[in-house]
This record gives C-alpha cells, sequence and structure tokens, in this order.
C-alpha cells in the first residue's frame, strides 16, 4: 500500500487545515487564510487528534504549524486509531472520512475555567482543570468566565490566546496600581556631623586646637530646602473600580529664629551667626554659650556674634568673636579677642596670651598681662606687672584698686586708688597717647593723600584732553579719556570721605592735650609718668592727687 494514500481525513482548505491521517502517520497542513480572524483554535487541533488516539504529537510544533500556515503536510505522528463511529458503512482501507469542525465542536466536552483575582484586585490569573478526553476551553468560554467575575478592565487578549492554547495558569487581567504622593523632603544645605571633629591639612597633619564645634552661618545663606509633596495618581483595578491613591504629606518649612522664608521653600538666614538644629526648626544664634573651658574638649573658637564661656580661657587656646565676649572663669594664658571683653575672674597673662577688645574691656584682676582696648579698661582690683593700653580710660579701682608694676597707657585718664608699693617698683603710666588712634590717623592720612594726588592729576588731563574734539581722536585714546571721567567721581568721593574722618579723629586726639592721671590714696616713688609727651618721675609719696600739664609742666591738684 503507498505510504501517501490516507485512511481518513479530517478537514479541508475551507477549513483552513487539513489532519491526513495516512498509513506511515499524522499529517497535518495548514493553509494561510484570506479572511480576517481566527477560523480554528489550537485546541480544536488537539482535540481532532485527541479523538483519533494520538498523544505521540509534539506540541511546539504543532503550535508553530498553526502559526505559520504554510500548507505544506508535515508529519507530526507516526500513530493512530480511527474511532469506531468513523467506520461506518462498512468501507475499509482508503476510507475517507471528512469532518468539519463545527462538528467535532458539537459533541466535544470541556474542561473547566477557574477565575482567580489577586487581593488587591490588580491581577487576575485563570487555570484549568481539564480530565482525559477534554478539550481545553476556548478564547471565548475563557473570556464568558472573565464576565462571569466582573473583569472588564486590563485584559491581555495575548494572554488569554495563549492559555487557550496552553492550558496552562496565566496571567490574563491587570489593573494599573495607583502611584502614591511622595511625603514632602527637607533638604539641610549644612552638615552637623562635622561638629566636633579635629581639621586637618592637605598633608593630613590634624589641629587638635580647631575642632569645629559649630556650624556657622552668613547673612542671606541658605540653610535648607523644602521638597514639596505630590498628590500622586489613581489607580483601576480589574473590576474598572478607580483605586484612590495616598497623597503625600505635607511638612512645614523650618524657619527659626533669625532667619526668613523665601520662594516658599527655601530658609534663608538673616544674620551672621552660629546654626541650631533642633530637629524641628533650624535657627541662626548670633550667640555661643560655651559651657566648661575653652580648651582641648572644644578647640580654638572663632566666632561671629557674641560667646559666653562658663569656664575659663586656657593656656595656648584662642577665643575669637566679633560680638562681645563674656568670661565667667579666668583668661589662663590664652588669646582672647572681641568686641566688648568682659571676664569675671580676672587675666593670668603668664607672659604670653594676649586680650584684643574692640570697645571695652573689664576683669577682676591682670597679672603679668597683654590688654588693649579701643574704648575703656575697667580692672576691678589690682594690674600688676602688666602691659595695658586703653583708647580712652584706664580705670583701676575697687577691692583694691592698686597698679603695681607693669607698663599702662590711656588716651585721656588713669584713674586708680594705688600706683606702686613701698618697695618702690617701677611703675610706668602714660596718658595722652592712643597708639591705635593714632594708626588709624595714619593710616587714614596716607589714603587721603594718594587719592587727593590721584585727582589732581586725572583733573589736569580731562582740563587738557577737554580742550581737544573728542570725537576726532582715535578710538582707543577717547575710551581712554572716558575711563579718565569716570575715575574723577569715586576718587573725589574716597577724598571727601577721608577728610570728614580726619577731622573726626583729629578731635579724639585733641582731647587727649588734656590728659590727667588720678590717683585717690597714694602714689609711691618709682612711679613714672608720661603726660602729652611730657615725662616725670615721682620721687616722694604723693596722696590724694591728679597730675595734668599746664604750660609744658606736669602739675599736681586735688584729686
Amino acid at each position: 500500500m503507498d505510504n501517501t494514500s490516507s485512511v481518513s481525513t479530517v478537514g479541508s482548505r475551507d477549513s483552513g487545515y487539513l489532519f491526513e491521517f495516512r498509513n506511515d502517520g499524522v499529517y497535518l497542513t495548514v493553509y494561510e487564510s484570506s479572511e480576517p480572524g481566527i477560523q480554528f483554535e489550537l485546541s480544536d487541533m488537539r482535540q481532532i487528534l485527541r479523538e483519533f488516539s494520538v498523544d505521540d504529537y509534539n506540541l511546539e510544533l504543532l503550535a508553530r504549524l498553526v502559526r505559520e500556515a504554510n500548507g505544506v503536510p508535515t508529519k507530526i505522528s507516526d500513530t493512530f486509531v480511527v474511532p469506531e463511529n468513523y467506520k461506518e458503512g462498512g468501507r475499509h482501507g482508503n476510507t475517507d472520512v471528512q469532518l468539519t469542525t463545527e462538528e467535532l465542536q458539537e459533541n466535544r466536552e470541556y474542561g473547566n475555567v477557574f477565575v482567580d483575582v489577586s487581593k488587591d484586585k490588580l491581577e487576575v490569573t485563570v487555570r484549568f482543570d481539564i480530565r482525559e478526553n477534554q478539550a481545553i476551553p476556548t478564547v471565548d468560554m475563557i473570556k464568558e468566565a472573565l464576565a462571569i467575575k466582573n473583569i472588564v478592565f486590563g485584559i491581555d487578549e495575548e494572554a488569554v490566546k495563549e492559555a487557550a492554547e496552553s492550558g496552562r495558569i496565566t496571567k490574563v487581567a491587570f489593573g494599573i496600581p495607583p502611584e502614591h504622593g511622595l511625603d514632602a523632603q527637607i533638604i539641610k544645605k549644612f552638615d552637623m556631623s562635622i561638629t566636633g571633629r579635629p581639621v586637618a591639612d592637605e598633608y593630613d597633619r590634624v589641629d587638635y586646637k580647631n575642632l569645629n564645634i559649630f556650624l556657622l552661618a552668613k547673612k542671606g545663606q541658605v540653610l535648607a530646602e523644602r521638597i514639596p509633596h505630590t498628590q500622586g495618581k489613581p489607580g483601576t483595578n480589574v473590576h474598572g473600580a478607580t483605586i484612590r491613591q495616598k497623597p503625600g504629606k505635607p511638612k512645614p518649612v523650618p524657619a527659626g529664629k533669625n532667619t526668613v522664608i523665601k520662594d516658599e521653600n527655601f530658609v534663608v538666614s538673616e544674620i551672621d551667626g552660629q546654626i541650631v538644629d533642633n530637629g524641628n526648626k533650624i535657627s541662626v544664634d548670633p550667640h555661643l554659650d560655651v559651657k566648661g573651658d575653652v580648651g582641648m574638649a572644644t578647640g580654638n573658637i572663632d566666632f561671629v556674634g557674641g560667646v559666653t564661656v562658663n569656664g575659663s580661657v586656657q593656656l595656648g587656646f584662642q577665643l575669637k568673636a566679633t560680638g562681645d565676649i563674656e568670661i565667667k572663669g579666668m583668661i589662663s594664658g590664652g588669646d582672647v579677642i572681641g568686641r566688648n571683653i568682659i571676664v569675671k575672674g580676672g587675666v593670668q597673662g603668664m607672659s604670653r596670651g594676649t586680650v584684643r577688645a574692640e570697645n571695652d574691656f573689664q576683669a577682676t584682676f591682670a597679672e603679668n598681662a597683654d590688654i588693649e582696648a579701643g574704648g575703656n579698661v575697667i580692672i576691678t582690683d589690682v594690674a600688676m606687672h602688666s602691659t595695658i593700653r586703653a583708647g580712652h580710660t584706664l580705670i583701676v579701682e575697687g577691692k583694691k584698686g592698686l597698679i603695681n608694676g607693669g607698663n599702662l597707657a590711656a588716651g585721656e585718664e588713669i584713674r586708680a586708688t594705688n600706683v606702686g608699693n613701698a618697695s618702690n617698683v617701677v611703675t610706668r603710666l602714660t596718658v595722652g597717647v592712643n597708639p591705635m588712634l593714632q594708626k588709624q590717623y595714619q593710616t587714614v592720612l596716607k589714603e587721603y593723600n594718594e587719592a587727593k594726588k590721584r585727582l589732581d592729576q586725572v583733573t589736569k588731563m580731562i582740563n587738557t584732553l577737554g580742550k581737544l574734539d573728542i570725537s576726532q581722536l582715535p578710538p582707543d585714546k577717547a575710551e581712554r579719556f572716558n575711563a579718565l571721567i569716570r575715575s574723577q567721581f569715586p576718587l573725589a568721593g574716597t577724598v571727601e570721605r577721608n577728610e570728614r574722618l580726619l577731622k573726626e579723629l583729629d578731635v579724639e586726639l585733641q582731647k587727649m592735650k588734656r590728659g590727667k592721671i588720678r590717683v585717690k590714696d597714694t602714689m609711691y616713688p618709682g612711679a613714672r609718668l608720661s603726660i602729652n609727651s611730657i615725662m616725670k618721675n615721682v620721687q616722694v609719696e604723693e596722696k590724694c592727687c591728679t597730675q595734668y600739664v599746664e604750660d609744658d609742666f606736669i602739675k599736681i591738684g586735688a584729686y
């Protein structure tokens, strides 16, 4: 018997496929269709093979033949069994049995479809219960099962087809999850974690006197930024219902004292000072409070603002501030620089430390100290073997009011209870001279002379060139002429400003010509006086007196 002769056939070209059950096996031909849509399902093919007891075929090959539809007969199995009802009519051998897809489907039994919806209603999975001689449910059956479960949104048509072909558990519908809003964020433009760490130089050498115990802010500096919260987007579940999103949580702008909110979301410092972050508010404090000593625990301090030290300033350490400084302990060989300085204890200079006050300085005592103040110096007990300079008045009065040894100077007046002692210790007192004021006067005078000279030169050049026709000058010379005219105005402003400042300084210097030294109790021999550059060595004790200059001589008057 010819191996190409068919025992039975199922399908036709019009059906889109043809199964040929030949003597040497089962062949399938799938024809390309000119009509839109699907003419048959892969499950139909498998049901036909199941009817003919064909179970050794390759499912992937079968699916590929259906997909390619190349019209070429392809062998898919070696064995088959023709069903008994297909042999009715008494024809054996080469018997053609023509069965249509509709005829097969009428008597076909299908498995069950189960639809599982995830707890969040965002995914749908189909699974099947297919028993022996049952076909995989069709696409329409799967869709019908989805409709019963009210699955109306996010159905994946390709996934449904795949499930109908493979019979495997398949996810066939997907909702859209909501996009929850983002909480507002506060982005800080400073790093508090660096505080307390010693500074290292470019060679990784650590300076343990510079510990960064605070962070400084400058006026106008951005300290923090708020990233506003978002509302998010709603989602849709597989039933078509809207899933509400959770909007982000807002946060207030953490603007504290001495800060301002700019552009709704930025914290900007209004002053120079220390950054203080308590977790809820960011503030700028113009005052620094040091709990203990300025020493190894704090390192050197250089602060923009005022400082209070509850302890002392230790030997070898520096405290510098642009504002006032209050020290509740002592200055023990340290360096202190500030605007007004108050020391509740005293100053033990140890012939090393220096104290510089822009305005006034006050302490209980000074011993081997180097103190300078642009305004007044007030010592309430004793000043011993110290160098003290005051721009205006130096006062040593109070418990003892003693000046003993050292070199003390004031621009206008020195006042004390006692000067020197019975041992005739050398004590130098100078009034009528303010080194700081004189230095400032000389600096301003020099700047004034230079600006005046340059202004005169510029004026002469402008007068000379002004006689020419500027339009006839080359462009470079015309530009230089215009530059000269522009430079005339700032130079004139500098000259005028310095003239006014020189007059003010001259008034202050004239006051010093009336300098005097007043002693409430006793001035002992050994005191050496200089009043407006007139010298005097005290030879005998002088009581309750005022020393002043008249007719180029130092005279003594009542206290």
